[in-house]
């Protein structure tokens, strides 16, 4: 377990139970951390799943834990494998597909049948896979500005997991500011952004780094080699898309040419695009809005349930 989540979104661990669910995956126990919290007056019976993104935890959630809370919601909030408080392994063959089986056997554990599905980021990408894989489970799909809403190695060379982790080794706290101010915030930072960095801060400069970002590393070549984007069309649950309309997140700019970089990462055409390709799909675009509108805009991007 890793204890540097972060010195920030850190305390939202303190303040609900972390829990640990035992996991027997390719010859190694493991252990998946979560929350599942109770909602705060009557309950309404439903129950939402959380699921993070790749430079994150369930921690970052925090803000929109709280008003599902107050609406009646429970609310469940695993750290993937490889992420936050669940075990890192070095050796693992990571696929969207075992961490949809993952989440559901957590819900299975937890006794829960069905529930609204909402995932951010790498998070968003692998909500649909679990909406593809297990349809029967998911009351509704809500995608917050997913990566994945186009196939990158198909215009992006592919690198192995070995370069992707010198390039972890690289990362400071001050580059991860840096690149967030860039590509999440379009240039502007502002102090309540600052526990995002804490949180990455916290892996960085603790005593598992370097598996972290083997994992971090081992997480990449998933994202890359797995796109969910064709499969769209598969996707039964009602859907929503709440994307912020300036992010131009993609994986493998600085490896292509500068007119190829051009073309990836247009979110508010590769939004519209998923919306008419989901057959029960909806858009909520919001202008001006980067990669994590529950940060940067929560009152505009509210999840709609």
């Amino acid at each position: 377990r890793d204890s540097s989540t972060s010195r920030g979104l850190g305390d939202v661990y303190k303040r609900q139970e972390v829990r640990f669910h035992a996991l027997t995956v390719q010859g190694q126990e493991l252990e998946m951390a979560y929350m599942d919290v109770a909602p705060s007056g009557e309950a309404n019976g439903e129950v939402v799943v959380l699921l993070h993104g790749k430079n994150f935890s369930g921690a970052y959630w925090a803000n929109t834990i709280t008003p599902l809370l107050e609406r009646g919601y429970r609310v469940l909030v695993p750290d993937q494998i490889g992420f936050g408080k669940s075990s890192k392994p070095r050796h693992m063959q990571y696929s969207l597909h075992a961490l949809a089986t993952f989440t559901a056997e957590l819900m299975e554990e937890r006794t829960v049948d069905r529930a609204h599905v909402v995932g951010h980021s790498m998070g968003g990408m692998l909500a649909a896979r679990f909406a593809l894989t297990y349809p029967e489970r998911v009351r509704t799909l809500t995608m917050v500005n997913p990566i994945g809403l186009e196939d990158w190695k198909v215009v992006v060379p592919y690198k192995t997991v070995d370069w992707w982790y010198a390039g972890e080794l690289e990362k400071t706290p001050e580059k991860v500011r840096a690149y967030m101010t860039a590509s999440y915030f379009d240039g502007t930072w502002k102090p309540e952004y600052e526990p995002l960095v804490e949180l990455q801060a916290g892996w960085i400069e603790g005593p598992d780094y370097d598996t972290i970002a083997w994992s971090s590393a081992l997480h990449y070549e998933m994202i890359f080699t797995q796109p969910v984007v064709y499969e769209f069309k598969n996707i039964a649950a009602p859907t929503l898309l709440i994307i912020g309309g300036r992010d131009t997140t993609a994986l493998g700019k600085p490896l292509v040419s500068p007119e190829v970089r051009a073309t990836m990462g247009n979110y508010p055409e590769l939004a519209r695009a998923a919306e008419a390709a989901i057959p029960d799909a909806t858009l909520e675009l919001i202008e001006g809005v980067g990669h994590v509108p529950q940060y940067e805009a929560y009152d505009l991007s509210l999840i709609h349930i």
